[in-house]
């Protein structure tokens, strides 16, 4: 049995106590409240709930650019960087982006990955032999379900989705769909499609959100990509009253995907509460991808970072909770625990 001592985030509410987490075949045997030295901070590992890792081969290509151009298929920068790019660049970008992530405390991703089977098959290889496990939500073809975790779309009125979302349900996963970024005339569409997830929700409104709650479908939310994109700020407290909603880093040619920046501008922009933010960071995405992870609590994974309590940046902190939230950065994680 292993164990790591210091001050542990504990089930949903994260409570902080005193003491080590147990762990026994990379599962939380116990958790023991003791007294310890230990200045460490043990939380959830993170589960980033949107990503879009192939453009990690245009980092900062669409700096000043709206949504249309730099990410909207078929002509924007996005997709003519991706269709540029050779499968080498692509694989070796990706795998880099995700080393990056599970540096930070990442353990899973629930990824939008274009180009079909092709795309879904280069992340795969990507993700080969690290710690952290994309949720690969392919693109394009049907075919695609074949390799992927589920299918994801871009929005109903970028295409007609029905038979991609009936082969998504005939195979029995998920189908996701991007909703309500640019403006709320899709999101009716894509409930219709009734997606096991949506994305964004900037622009939903009461009557899409009472479909959202009878349908139960939680909701990714992504407030740096948006600000970016200059496509609105969701609503996130009236999300909270609806659905499970999850956060998300959304495109790597935009954002940093750091759960940690995420965290701190969601807490310091939104009118919510650290312990909800980092509610939508760890427990919501894990119970989106159906990962046994994300709560501090017996019989659950060991998926934990453990963050230096007393580094330059975190030493003095008085409520763990909002430190991990609104303070801690990449620089402050001493170990992920996969």
């Amino acid at each position: 049995m292993d164990e790591v001592a210091g001050t542990i985030l504990t089930g949903e509410e994260f409570e902080p106590i005193r003491g080590r987490v147990v762990i026994d075949d990379g599962h939380i045997e116990a958790i023991e409240e003791t007294k310890t030295d230990s200045q460490r901070i043990v939380v959830p590992a993170f589960v980033n709930a949107h990503t879009h890792l192939g453009d990690s081969v245009a980092k900062e290509a669409a700096v000043g650019m709206g949504l249309e151009k730099a990410v909207v298929p078929p002509d924007s920068r996005k997709h003519r960087r991706l269709a540029a790019a050779d499968r080498e660049e692509l694989v070796t970008a990706m795998r880099r982006t995700l080393q990056f992530m599970q540096q930070t405390g990442t353990i899973s991703t629930l990824d939008f990955r274009e180009f079909g089977v092709e795309g879904a098959t280069a992340l795969r290889e990507a993700g080969d032999g690290l710690g952290i496990d994309p949720f690969i939500f392919g693109s394009d073809e049907r075919a695609v379900l074949e390799v992927a975790d589920g299918f994801g779309a871009s929005g109903a009125n970028d295409n007609d989705f029905s038979d991609e979302r009936a082969a998504a349900r005939e195979a029995g996963l998920p189908f996701a769909i991007h909703a309500g970024e640019p403006d709320p005339t899709d999101i009716h569409p894509a409930l219709d499609l009734e997606p096991e997830l949506l994305v964004h929700m900037v622009h939903a409104e009461a009557e899409h959100l009472d479909r959202v709650a009878e349908q139960s479908v939680p909701i990714a939310v992504c407030p740096r990509a948006n600000t970016v994109l200059d496509v609105g700020k969701a609503n996130i407290r009236q999300l909270f009253d609806y659905t499970t909603v999850a956060l998300g880093t959304d495109n790597v040619m935009l954002n940093q995907p750091s759960m940690f920046r995420e965290m701190a501008y969601t807490a310091k922009h939104f009118d919510v509460t650290d312990r909800e933010v980092l509610r939508m960071a760890t427990t919501a995405g894990a119970e989106i991808a159906r990962l046994n992870c994300g709560v501090i609590e017996p019989g659950r994974r060991a998926a934990l970072v453990v963050l230096d309590g007393d580094s330059h940046n975190l030493a003095g902190t008085e409520n763990p909770v909002s430190a991990v939230v609104r303070r801690a950065t990449g620089l402050d994680v001493e170990t992920v625990l996969c």
